[in-house]
């Protein structure tokens, strides 16, 4: 109302006094991570409360940057400018955001903005809460000092995206990141002949068995057990390692499947990986909750009141995943260890707290390398195409020697030779791969002709050459049964095909340079009542790629229709 009466030179004049110009520096970047003041050892708790903050002063000199080490915090004592990201075990920095463990220091907020509302009904009220007016309704937990509920940790950039959108925010700084030396790291550690007990639990992915298990780790360990052994027999300090193989996803399996006969599946195929020196073995799903109590009560036994329990895996095996769901079962604090489906999510050694009592400490390892997957060469579009999230279902062929079976474009299976009629082939995979039943002779054209469009993935023509030389790779096999599978040929990263015939047969597995072939007994036995059919699978991916190559069909009539009409028309002019 004031504005009103005042004209607008003298409204300008006021303006113009009013000004005040601000010639000191308000904003400046901020080179250390925020102190925790109500914290003597940050470097043991997942979940800092950020509520305090140290003041900086105007004057303050940037630190130099943080050496990037994946050592992550295991050590006791980090220093004050060594802080790590509580997701992924990366050295935290503020300095540079092209770098890898950046991240932003949270706004001080006022220390009233997450006051409870008043729940009385409204006519109870002798006032509306300003809360309501404003349209803010927080929700609470009804006991503040429940142990189990804590403040949002400060993570890096990275989680932050991961956990927010499921992608990596910029690719570019993935190349940036350091190597991790498992051997250095986390090996000489498990070599130790002294010091306190050593729990190894190796997780490996149901669903991916022989791609995910980790050979490397399980010869190390059941070395070391041997080499220790004796020296404690002959009186001499010998620490033995003992060790868990925890398979999950199990949930993913079909239900049919029998537990006592997966175990005992899986006991032998550890054991013909290198592991002949399992403890425990624990079938488990974090998603359903499956078995994680009779896990952590087997990993606290194991453990004792000061042993070291190192959760060890390939990339995308779950491990992560399998800490936070143990975490929640047991009650104790929350983790926040990132989840992601992207392999390669944890970075460095990430100490968790609130599973394991006592002074036992649980570590996180970052998943190991297994360049023999064909997950490891596939972009992000191409990864969620086969990667499996539902309980697998099975799709039969019953073929003849001469035919040929696609899993999209990824792998193929020939039946060069057979002793029978018939077999039967179920392929174990993504739902959302296609396939494609049809003659050898013809199987040849259909890397020209069809990879990288109705055969997804690769998606698109130019990704067939990147993903290397297509090979084969020959398999004798034999059985003795219909009904069921015998044998499976499993590629690492992607899935199998499951053989049942009463004779025997040769046949020719395709895929491309690199990617390790198994052949084991079958892991299920059973295959679908209903056969699949000669051609392709009905998919989105068959379909989008048939309607875009009609188009272009199409199209091309079009054109060829107009440049006959204009020669026609040229023809017509040219007699006249």
């Amino acid at each position: 109302m004031i504005s009103r009466k005042l004209t607008p030179s003298k409204l300008r004049s006021l303006l113009t006094l009013s000004t005040y110009t601000h010639t000191k520096h308000i904003s400046k970047p901020i080179t250390n991570p925020p102190k925790i003041s109500n914290l003597l050892n940050p470097t043991k708790t997942l979940t800092p409360k950020f509520s305090n903050f140290r003041s900086f002063s105007s004057n303050q000199t940037p630190n130099p940057l943080v050496t990037l080490t994946r050592d992550g915090n295991y050590d006791e004592i980090i220093s004050e400018t060594h802080q790590i990201c509580p997701g992924c075990g990366i050295t935290m920095q503020d300095s540079d955001s092209k770098q890898p463990g950046f991240f932003i220091t949270p706004s001080v907020k006022d220390p009233n903005y997450k006051l409870p509302i008043d729940r009385n009904p409204i006519a109870d009220e002798t006032h509306i809460p300003d809360s309501v007016k404003k349209g803010f309704l927080v929700e609470f937990d009804d006991d503040p000092q429940n142990p189990n509920v804590v403040d949002k940790p400060v993570v890096c950039a990275r989680c932050h995206s991961l956990r927010n959108y499921g992608k990596v925010k910029d690719q570019s700084v993935e190349n940036l990141l350091p190597d991790f030396d498992f051997d250095h790291t986390v090996g000489r550690r498990l070599n130790s002949a002294s010091g306190t007990r050593t729990v190894v639990v190796m997780v490996v992915d149901a669903v991916d068995f022989d791609g995910s298990f980790p050979r490397k780790v399980a010869e190390l360990v059941s070395n070391t057990i041997d080499v220790n052994s004796r020296a404690w027999k002959e009186g001499r300090s010998g620490n033995l390692p003992r060790v868990m193989l925890v398979v999950t996803k199990i949930d993913l399996l079909p239900t049919s499947i029998s537990p006592t006969g997966f175990e005992h599946w899986v006991r032998t195929r550890a054991r013909e990986g290198g592991a002949n020196k399992l403890t425990k073995v624990h079938l488990v799903s974090a998603v359903r909750n499956w078995g994680l109590k009779n896990l952590a009560d087997d990993m606290v036994s194991l453990a004792g009141p000061r042993g070291r329990v190192w959760v060890i895996g390939a990339q995308n095996a779950g491990k992560s995943t399998l800490i936070n769901a143990m975490g929640k079962c047991v009650g104790g604090q929350l983790s926040v260890l990132t989840e992601a489906p992207v392999p390669g999510t944890t970075l460095g050694i990430v100490r968790v707290e609130g599973v394991l009592p006592g002074q036992a400490k649980l570590f996180d390892t970052p998943g190991l390398l297994h360049p023999h997957q064909i997950t490891t060469r596939l972009t992000r579009e191409e990864q969620k195409l086969v990667h499996i999230t539902k309980e697998l279902r099975p799709r039969t062929y019953r073929i003849k020697a001469g035919h040929s079976i696609h899993i999209a474009g990824l792998m193929r299976l020939d039946i060069e030779e057979t002793s029978v009629d018939s077999i039967y082939v179920t392929v174990w995979a993504s739902p959302n791969l296609p396939l494609h039943m049809g003659k050898t002779e013809k199987a040849s054209t259909m890397v020209e002709d069809h990879f990288g469009l109705q055969l997804q993935p690769p998606i698109g023509r130019q990704r067939v050459e990147e993903l290397g030389r297509w090979v084969k790779k020959e398999f004798s096999v034999h059985g003795n049964c219909w009904d069921s599978s015998c044998v499976d040929v499993a590629a690492a990263g992607l899935g199998w095909f499951a053989i049942g015939l009463k004779g025997e047969a040769l046949l020719g597995v395709w895929t491309y340079e690199g990617i390790d072939l198994t052949l084991r007994n079958a892991l299920i036995p059973h295959r679908s009542h209903n056969f699949e059919v000669t051609g392709f699978t009905v998919s989105k991916i068959v379909s989008k790629a048939d309607k875009s190559l009609n188009k272009q069909r199409q199209n091309e009539k079009k054109r060829k229709a107009a440049d006959a009409e204009m020669e026609a028309t040229s023809a017509s002019a040219a007699a006249l």
